[in-house]
């Protein structure tokens, strides 16, 4: 190998040159030796990888198991408001205290939650007995297990002071409504408040999560509620932690939903809505039961699609059979992956919906263009010769392409990541990317390797019978012609690519490429390119994180029913935060009490404290010191019925005849909107540095938090790792690769279509929840999988301008490109008619990351990089170099024999 060194240059770029294209031509040979050795033993490449789907997909059906812990999946795996939810359960039992710790949807253990909601224009505080009837049912419904019969009354949580089960203080409201009712006296002589109100035994009561749609008395200095439409009441039950305490609580649960629904037939003037534990898990898995028909309907479509896409007119040159055969590589490839998935131990979860998505994205692209590949060798070569030449062709670039699959994916599953369903999916989604390769190889390979062996002897490509001769062919009618028809019409001894016939390529050659490249078309296709990036930029600053759980059920489910009547009349207060002070404080102490109150303030509080305050205020009590305070709390406070519950919430410590209070904890409840959950994670990080900062050491907690804490950096975090390690690695061979500004071209284009899709999906109102990072990181990959081949071509292009170079690259690339987006976009379609919040997200990204990919492909690059370097120039110049030097060279030649030139 000899090199030239060009004026000017420098002899370190000489070596770096030198080095891509050893480098270059080294994986060429790999990959054509690789394909000679596939042509010559297709029967073994064939066979290895069916065996294994065998293998693997007996263990898929034998070892499939349903992943049930929601939390673990979509909460941040580690988060402070775990460590939180630790201490805070090391001082007061969360089981015994999440009736006070009102959550919406995430109330920790079992329970059974249901919402009365009255006509439009009724009073749900009239209908007080049928409610208490209702609750009646609950109390006394039986759930057998091993012969025994268990009611609400054996499973409920208990309170400390009289053994009796919890029940929300709603119901003691609409007991004493009823008894108004039936003793003649009038509902206004019960004067039920709003959030606050006062109980038959003397205590104050919050009933602001468990009374909604309330209309207040006007002028009402005590708040009292005029009329309301919805009535929340839930049932807690005891948690052990045994499994046979489990089963008996499920059983609970699942016949308290059938008794609502059985209520709701009853009761036609009410609207019932009802919840359970199991209820999210239960909808979050049933995505996956309603899609599977329509992944099914996905499936034949891309079929289809390939099938199509791969046919031309010439019965000899046609592949159908190869499109169809490519499609069902990457299924067996999926199912092979997901056998290995559940023999690791692995547990599904409808967020793997995505998988074959993802692969078949991947893996078609690879099928196309390795008939891409094949369709530019030379038709004169053996077959063997030509699956080689293709190997050598394509695989380079399909390695590169699916190495950078498996480093985004594998960033995903890294440490790093905070999410297990993201960190599960990303693992699985390495061992597909894995398996495709392999599959794409060998088995494809195969495939390809007897599809030309028929070609070669000139066999039909449907049929597979022996292609008359013309003379033959013209004796028979239309229609056996068209059938049979080879392409030999239609070649002369001027054409030397009969693949060109190719619909596809056809319209790129003869119409799209002179169109693109035209020069008036071009200021609109800038004027494009400046709408699509305004718009994808206005929706990056709109950018908004999903912690709502029900972004992943599906959408006609009973949990989705709840949480939006819920979000609808009892969005007014926050999830109760729990304010646990958890060292010995001087709460005697004028300054300690005035730094209690400006932590509460702006909250509505149910404190011990405060009460204590008031009944010393009242009672004229004075207590400024440590042993006063203490003996009055312990002798008078706790002793009063209206007061007793609040022993709870303290902890006393006893030193010798010396009384501490060695932790305390109350309760604050924020004034809400409708998005109850961006604000709870507002308190959240308002409150939380106070706890830094301040003389009171406390922390606060409620269930919520475990799913809400950093959620939006934890989400994020996996794309921005994967981006990260996909850039790295594109400049890392910058200098590696066949041309610098491949790597550079491709850098801005994955960027530009990254925040075109982040952009346009918020738009969208998609929310960056774990399923639209998952397509993120896809549409990183999507993009690079489609733009590298196009670019990398296009600069190593040695024609005279740029606009002749990008139609050659369309020309070459064009048709896989666009045989894969079409076939991607067109299985996305039954998507659309699962009724799930997961897949309308999956394909709205996925739609998005398409098109976006499709944009550049065939319209914004095509544009600009007849704009931009690298310039062609420097290859002309080369070229009549050249040239002059052979003239040069010829003319020599004849003055050295001049009687040649005589003899002319």
């Amino acid at each position: 190998m000899c090199f030239l060194r060009r004026p000017g240059a420098s002899a370190g770029w000489i070596w770096w040159r030198m080095l891509r294209q050893v480098i270059h031509r080294g994986l060429q040979s790999f990959f054509y030796k690789l394909g000679l050795f596939v042509s010559r033993h297709p029967v073994f490449f064939l066979t290895v990888p069916a065996v294994l789907t065998i293998i693997f997909g007996f263990s898929l059906l034998n070892r499939f198991q349903p992943d049930t812990d929601l939390e673990s999946l979509v909460a941040p795996s580690h988060s402070l408001a775990k460590i939180e939810r630790s201490l805070a359960s090391s001082l007061f039992s969360l089981d015994q205290s999440k009736s006070q710790l009102y959550s919406d949807l995430h109330t920790p253990g079992r329970y059974g939650r249901v919402i009365l909601l009255s006509k439009p224009g009724g009073n749900i505080l009239h209908q007080a007995d049928v409610i208490l009837q209702i609750h009646r049912a609950v109390l006394e419904m039986k759930v057998n297990y091993k012969g025994y019969n268990y009611t609400f009354s054996h499973l409920c949580v208990l309170r400390n002071q009289d053994k009796k089960c919890v029940l929300d203080d709603i119901i003691s409201v609409l007991e004493d409504l009823r008894q108004a009712a039936l003793s003649n006296k009038t509902t206004a002589r019960v004067q039920v408040s709003y959030p606050n109100t006062k109980l038959k035994d003397g205590r104050s009561s919050f009933i602001g999560h468990q009374l909604g749609g309330v209309m207040e008395v006007p002028n009402s200095k005590d708040q009292r509620v005029k009329s309301a439409r919805a009535i929340q009441i839930t049932y807690y039950l005891q948690t052990y932690g045994s499994v046979t305490q489990d089963l008996i609580g499920e059983k609970w649960e699942s016949e308290f939903c059938k008794l609502m629904h059985k209520m709701q037939l009853d009761h036609q003037d009410l609207q019932l809505y009802s919840l359970a534990s199991f209820s999210l898990w239960k909808d979050f898995h049933q995505t996956s039961l309603l899609a599977r028909g329509k992944i099914l309907v996905s499936l034949m479509l891309i079929l289809l699609t390939a099938t199509l896409s791969s046919s031309m007119k010439d019965c000899l040159r046609s592949k159908p059979f190869l499109g169809l055969l490519g499609v069902l590589t990457i299924c067996i490839s999926s199912v092979t992956a997901a056998g290995i998935f559940f023999i690791t131990d692995g547990k599904y979860n409808s967020t793997l919906l995505g998988i074959p998505f993802f692969a078949m994205g991947h893996g078609t692209k690879g099928v196309f263009e390795l008939l891409s590949g094949w369709r530019r060798t030379r038709e004169n070569l053996p077959f063997k010769d030509r699956v080689a030449d293709a190997y050598s062709d394509v695989m380079v670039s399909y390695t590169m392409t699916s190495s950078l699959y498996f480093i985004a994916f594998g960033m995903g599953a890294s440490p790093f990541t905070n999410i297990e369903a993201v960190k599960v999916f990303c693992q699985n989604m390495c061992v597909s990317i894995l398996l495709n390769y392999f599959y794409i190889f060998s088995f494809f390979g195969s495939c390809l390797v007897f599809a030309g062996q028929l070609e070669q002897n000139r066999y039909h490509s449907i049929f597979c019978c022996k292609i008359p001769s013309a003379e033959y062919l013209d004796r028979k009618p239309v229609w056996f012609q068209t059938m049979m028809n080879d392409g030999h019409q239609h070649t002369s001894h001027h054409e030397t690519n009969p693949y060109q016939h190719h619909f596809i390529q056809h319209f790129l050659r003869e119409h799209y490429n002179e169109w693109i490249t035209n020069i008036y078309v071009k200021p609109f296709v800038v004027i494009l390119y400046l709408i699509y990036a305004s718009f994808s930029f206005m929706g990056c600053l709109q950018i908004n994180d999903g912690a709502n759980i029900i972004n992943l059920l599906a959408s006609e489910s009973p949990s989705v029913s709840y949480a939006l009547i819920q979000q609808k009349y009892f969005s007014n207060y926050s999830p109760v935060i729990g304010f646990y002070i958890y060292e010995p404080l001087e709460y005697w102490n004028g300054t300690v009490q005035e730094d209690l109150k400006t932590l509460s303030q702006g909250f509505n509080t149910v404190s011990w404290i405060e009460q204590y305050y008031q009944y010393l205020r009242v009672g004229n009590i004075s207590a400024t010191n440590k042993s006063d305070f203490i003996n009055i709390l312990q002798s008078s406070f706790l002793k009063k019925p209206e007061f007793q519950h609040f022993k709870n919430d303290i902890i006393f410590s006893k030193a010798g005849d010396e009384n501490n209070i060695i932790a305390s904890r109350l309760y604050l409840v924020a004034r809400t909107s409708e998005n109850t959950q961006r604000e709870a994670v507002e308190l959240l990080e308002k409150l939380r540095p106070l706890s830094l900062i301040q003389s009171i050491k406390f922390i606060v907690f409620n269930p919520t938090f475990v799913f809400m804490d950093h959620y939006g950096l934890s989400v994020t975090m996996p794309v921005l790792i994967s981006g990260f390690g996909i850039l790295l690695v594109l400049i890392l061979t910058f200098f590696l690769v066949i041309h610098p500004l491949g790597n550079f071209w491709l850098i801005l284009s994955v960027t530009s279509i990254e925040l075109g899709v982040l952009g346009l999906m918020t738009l969208w109102n998609v929310d960056m929840d774990c399923i639209s990072i998952l397509c993120l990181i896809y549409t990183l990959n999507f993009a690079i999988d489609h733009c590298a081949p196009l670019l990398y071509t296009f600069v190593l292009a040695t024609e005279h301008t740029r606009t002749q170079c990008i139609k050659n690259s369309l020309q070459e690339h064009g048709t896989a490109i666009l045989q894969n987006v079409s076939s991607f976009l067109i299985g996305l379609v039954p998507l659309l008619f699962v009724p799930s919040n997961l897949t309308f997200t999956l394909f709205k990204c996925l739609l998005l990351a398409g098109s976006c990919t499709l944009l550049h492909c065939f319209v914004i690059l095509p544009v600009f990089l007849t704009f931009f370097p690298p310039s062609k120039k420097h290859h002309k110049k080369k070229k009549r170099a050249k040239r002059k030097e052979r003239e040069e060279i010829e003319c020599i030649e004849i003055q050295e024999n001049p009687d040649h030139v005589t003899a002319v």
